[in-house]
């Protein structure tokens, strides 16, 4: 497997292959200081400078088993990562933008980080509770109770926060196959964006909320596998206008977190050859 990191600038639609790496590598965060993406692979977590792209590894002291749901807090001094090497399943972690030994902040297992509000405290993320094998979507703010914002309705993922904090952004599953909804960070207002035949995962609004990013699936794909002839998707924030500006090999670790250049001008994703 070889993996292809690459941005799109939405205003021209140039595609720029910044890395190709032998190897999976996955989900680039665009750093909020605009120079250089997180990446994941192998377990561990990268740094990848935009201006000498190279895998730099980041020490995560006892997290080696990180997943490819990771981000960096709005400030930009904290890692958020999500790795399994407690051996009870996936949890949230949090170190230094730097490196360091990461702290546990999420409250149970299994559960998988994909968002952060724009003031920094408050996670979006998702996870299994009570022996269930039902994923919904939770939000912490670490030293407090975790909040429940689905309920079972079938399986949602991928939960992303507008710019602004009122709203979360996610996919699920409850009318038949994986489409694109949107609720209030409370939970309440939970409602389809659109509907269409793909199956439609993490979306990403871009941080001036103009516009939305989602990766479509063909039609009949089950979960969000790895290896798929895929799409992404943009469309307005409510899901209007929508237009397939890339195809490629790839699914899982193209796009799972967010991924806009803080400016909005541009995104990253991987796409993968066999």
């Amino acid at each position: 497997m070889r993996s292809i990191i690459e941005t799109y600038e939405v205003a021209s639609g140039r595609v720029t292959e910044l890395l190709a790496v032998d190897g999976r590598i996955e989900a680039p965060n665009w750093a909020p200081s605009g120079d250089w993406l997180l990446v994941n692979g192998d377990g561990r977590l990268f740094r990848v400078p935009l201006g000498q792209p190279a895998l730099l590894e980041i020490p995560s002291g006892a997290a080696v088993k990180c997943n490819n749901d990771h981000g960096i807090s709005p400030d930009g001094k904290t890692i958020i990562l999500s790795s399994h090497h407690e051996g009870a399943g996936s949890q949230v972690y949090v170190m230094p933008v730097e490196g360091g030994e990461p702290v546990k902040v999420s409250p149970d297992s299994p559960s998988w980080w994909h968002g952060i509000s724009p003031d920094g405290r408050t996670l979006a993320y998702v996870a299994a509770r009570g022996g269930s094998r039902v994923i919904d979507v939770y939000t912490l703010v670490p030293g407090q109770t975790e909040t429940r914002l689905t309920n079972g309705e079938g399986h949602c993922d991928g939960p992303d926060f507008s710019p602004d904090g009122s709203r979360i952004y996610y996919n699920c599953d409850r009318t038949d196959h994986a489409q694109i909804w949107i609720m209030a960070s409370d939970g309440s207002g939970q409602r389809q964006l659109f509907k269409d035949g793909f199956v439609n995962w993490f979306p990403h609004p871009s941080p001036d909320g103009r516009q939305l990013l989602y990766l479509a699936y063909p039609a009949g794909t089950t979960g969000h596998p790895a290896d798929l002839p895929v799409a992404l998707v943009l469309c307005d924030p409510e899901g209007g206008t929508r237009r397939r500006v890339r195809e490629f090999i790839g699914g899982q670790g193209s796009i799972n977190v967010p991924c806009w250049a803080p400016d909005s001008s541009a995104f990253a994703y991987c796409r993968y050859e066999p």
